[in-house]
C-alpha cells in the first residue's frame, strides 16, 4: 500500500519527466491495437471491462498486455495526438508497446515515462491521484 509519506518504488523502464495524474488501473489486459482509439485515447474494445474510459492524461496501470506488433504504432499515434497516458505502469515490460515510446522520443515528442510495478500494487492505486518522480518513486494523494 502507498502512503503519502512513504513512496512506492517502481523500476524505470522508459525514463521521463515528473508527472501526475489519476490512476486508471485496468482490471484486464488490453491490446492497444483494436483496443484503444488512437485519435481519442478511449478504450474501444467491446469486451474490455473499462470500455469507454479515456486513458489520455491518466497514469495507466496495465496488469498485462495482449500482444500485437501494431501496439507500438498505436501508442506512437496517441503520443502524437496528445492523447497518451501521462505515464504507464506495467506489470511486465512489453517491448513492442515500449517501442512506441522510444520512437516518440527519437522524433522529439514529449514522451510519458513507463515504470514496472506488480499488478497487485497497481490495483491498490486505482482511482488515486499519483505523482511519479523521474527515479521511479510513486506517491499518492
Amino acid at each position: 500500500m502507498v502512503l503519502n509519506a512513504q513512496p512506492l518504488n517502481a523500476q524505470v523502464l522508459i525514463a521521463g519527466p515528473q508527472v501526475s495524474g489519476r490512476c486508471l488501473a485496468l482490471t484486464a489486459p488490453i491490446s492497444f491495437w483494436g483496443g484503444v482509439d488512437p485519435r481519442s485515447g478511449t478504450i474501444i474494445d467491446a469486451r474490455h471491462p473499462q470500455r469507454g474510459e479515456a486513458i489520455a492524461g491518466t497514469v495507466l496501470a496495465l496488469p498485462g498486455t495482449i500482444g500485437s506488433s501494431s501496439a507500438s504504432a498505436v501508442l506512437l499515434e496517441l503520443v502524437h495526438a496528445g492523447k497518451a497516458p501521462a505515464a504507464l505502469l506495467m506489470d511486465a515490460p512489453d517491448a513492442i508497446l515500449l517501442l512506441g515510446l522510444v520512437v516518440a522520443r527519437e522524433m522529439g515528442w514529449p514522451t510519458p515515462p513507463a515504470l514496472r510495478l506488480p499488478a497487485a500494487a497497481q490495483a491498490a492505486l486505482a482511482g488515486r491521484w499519483l505523482m511519479l518522480s523521474g527515479d521511479g518513486k510513486i506517491t499518492a494523494e
